[in-house]
């Protein structure tokens, strides 16, 4: 079970980095394919303002992956970062230029050379999504053997699976924007954008569906293990749980329930990972199980009790962050509006320090001292409970009240 562990974190990670970051590059989508005049332009100024206060810290997600992997599976990442190198290359220049894209922006001095700008940063949001989900459908369609560069440089990731994942990458990425975008445009007052990116998300969402649906003929040829173990078991039903999931958004977003349509399609996103997880559990490679990729013990258990005491500063800031984008504090009208607010003391008492300290040291003595695999999963509760507890002790109240 430990050895499953970081993969579980891992695929969270992953998840987290497709809905949220995902939703970004299709910002740029829509953004490329807004056209032309005022109203254009205002597709393009709300959707990179909605971006704006987040979209670097969603990428703290795609690094949390990497170092994941990295650490607990050395050989499995070795074999897919070389294998995949000009995916993963491309990605990266993507990645860079859309970054670069924002922070020239605020120094443009005339339209052209906003257009330019926009164009590159669009074209990035294309890029990037579409390399990542080509690299992950190279693994999926066991294209990546085991061994430096073991695989091809280009066929590894540009065939026919790959490049069908690569496209619903990109149409997913459109889809959870507009639904995004929507959402916000609402909370801005502006009907003109929200029935426009209504339009845009009921649109993309039929399409990414039917893109899906119809590239389950493309998986049947071209990687028939992976067809038939998608098709069965508990990976089936995940992929219902998607189809349920985004049936039913499309259905939220048509009645103008956008909050809760965004929960909807991140749902849909994120079991669309779980089935691709399962149907290839216990085999990261070919040839190489979960267990004999996993690193040492001691590794794994440091990863772990690293990435749970790491969560007590990560979570609660991600979501002191999104709690104050969703509310639009980042607004032009938003400083300094409360004034200054006074220092804040500590949540909690000395018993509850106590009990912090205890479930930290109980959750690593059981996972470095116990051998069997109820206490591997208790030490785990206990440092989950650790994360909970220790963000209680220090959370101050000033982010209690503004959350």
């Amino acid at each position: 079970m430990l050895d499953a562990l970081p993969l579980v974190i891992a695929l969270v990670g992953l998840t987290l980095y497709t809905v949220l970051a995902g939703a970004d590059f299709g910002a740029g989508f829509w953004q490329l394919f807004a056209g032309r005049g005022e109203h254009a332009e205002a597709i393009r100024e709300h959707a990179h303002h909605s971006m704006a206060p987040v979209w670097e810290a969603n990428h703290v997600w795609l690094i949390f992956v990497l170092t994941v992997m990295w650490t607990a599976y050395p050989a499995a990442f070795g074999s897919i970062a070389s294998t995949l190198a000009a995916a993963l290359f491309l990605a990266g220049v993507g990645i860079i230029l859309r970054g670069a894209s924002y922070a020239l922006r605020a120094g443009i001095e005339s339209r052209r050379e906003q257009r330019l700008l926009d164009t590159v940063f669009a074209a990035a949001c294309l890029i990037t999504p579409f390399a990542l989900g080509a690299a992950a459908g190279g693994i999926a369609s066991e294209r990546v053997p085991v061994g430096n560069a073991a695989g091809g440089l280009f066929s590894s990731w540009l065939n026919p699976t790959s490049i069908l994942i690569g496209v619903i990458a990109v149409a997913n990425s459109a889809y959870l924007a507009a639904v995004y975008l929507a959402a916000d445009a609402r909370r801005a007052d502006d009907p003109a954008l929200e029935d426009a990116f209504r339009t845009r998300a009921l649109g993309a969402g039929v399409l990414a569906g039917a893109i899906a649906i119809a590239g389950l003929a493309v998986v049947h040829a071209d990687a028939h293990s992976l067809f038939e173990q998608l098709t069965s078991g508990a990976a089936l039903g995940a992929l219902a749980v998607s189809v349920l999931a985004g049936v039913g958004t499309l259905a939220l977003v048509a009645r103008r329930r956008f909050e809760l349509a965004r929960f909807g399609a991140a749902i849909a996103v994120a079991a669309v990972i779980a089935g691709w997880a399962l149907a290839r559990y216990p085999t990261l490679l070919p040839g190489l199980s979960v267990r004999q990729a996993a690193a040492s013990h001691d590794t794994l258990v440091t990863l772990l009790v690293a990435v749970l005491a790491g969560a007590v500063i990560l979570f609660p800031s991600l979501a002191l962050l999104f709690r104050l984008a969703l509310a639009g504090r980042f607004g032009p009208d938003a400083a300094d509006r409360d004034g200054e607010r006074p220092a804040a003391r500590a949540l909690g008492a000395p018993l509850g320090a106590r009990v912090t300290v205890a479930l930290l040291i109980a959750g690593i003595g059981l996972l470095n001292v116990a051998s069997a695999s109820w206490a591997h999963a208790l030490g785990l509760l206990s440092l989950l409970a650790f994360v909970v507890m220790g963000f209680l002790q220090i959370a101050p109240r000033a982010i209690a009240e503004e959350v």
